[in-house]
């Protein structure tokens, strides 16, 4: 089993990538992002709760996405090939947490997989699925909160999985099948 944590700042192409790997791998896939807007969509406590979070920029509390995580996690069933995380961890706590929900399960992660995008390439991809998707929280104003709550809460994520011996560092920028062969090669040698 290989679970993959999959990393980089908002805009860094966690989710292309992660689709990359599912049809490869066969790997499960937890966008807590993805999962976070459906409690939303759907009018949900947890989503009502999650929202005033995500308006303002800021993290989910992590008692919270820790609850969820595990949820979906088990809905897996204990057979399958692997769980991309996706938007999580983003703190060290975070990553304690998951250590220790995997470990009750016998499992760990096998990989730390971090997309490395220059700011400003990150910014331009934003504004533009802004415009695609119609996402609220792709406008400038919030992209730049999103990036500095990146910066100074989630990057200090990548010394602690460098100490845990399973960070591998992929450029993020450029040719879409390049980044995923690097990111191959990681899976591969697991």
């Amino acid at each position: 089993m290989k679970n993959i944590v999959i990393f980089g700042a908002p805009g860094s192409g966690k989710g292309t990538q992660s689709d990359k790997m599912i049809a490869k791998y066969g790997f499960e896939h937890i966008s807590t992002g993805d999962v976070l807007r459906s409690e939303i969509k759907n009018g949900t406590e947890l989503g009502k709760t999650a929202k005033k979070y995500i308006d303002n920029g800021q993290l989910i509390p992590d008692d919270l996405m820790i609850d969820i995580l595990a949820s979906v996690y088990d809905s897996f069933g204990k057979e399958h090939k692997g769980v991309i995380f996706d938007g999580f961890p983003r703190t060290i706590p975070q990553a304690e947490a998951l250590k220790k929900m995997l470990a009750e399960r016998g499992h760990k992660v096998a990989s730390m997989v971090e997309l490395d995008v220059p700011e400003d390439e990150l910014m331009k991809r934003l504004l533009q699925r802004g415009q695609q998707s119609g996402r609220s929280d792709d406008n400038e104003e919030t992209i730049k909160k999103r990036l500095s709550v990146y910066h100074n809460q989630t990057s200090p994520l990548i010394e602690w999985y460098e100490k845990e011996g399973i960070h591998h560092h992929i450029n993020g920028f450029g040719e879409l099948d390049r980044i995923f062969a690097d990111i191959s090669a990681v899976i591969d040698a697991l």
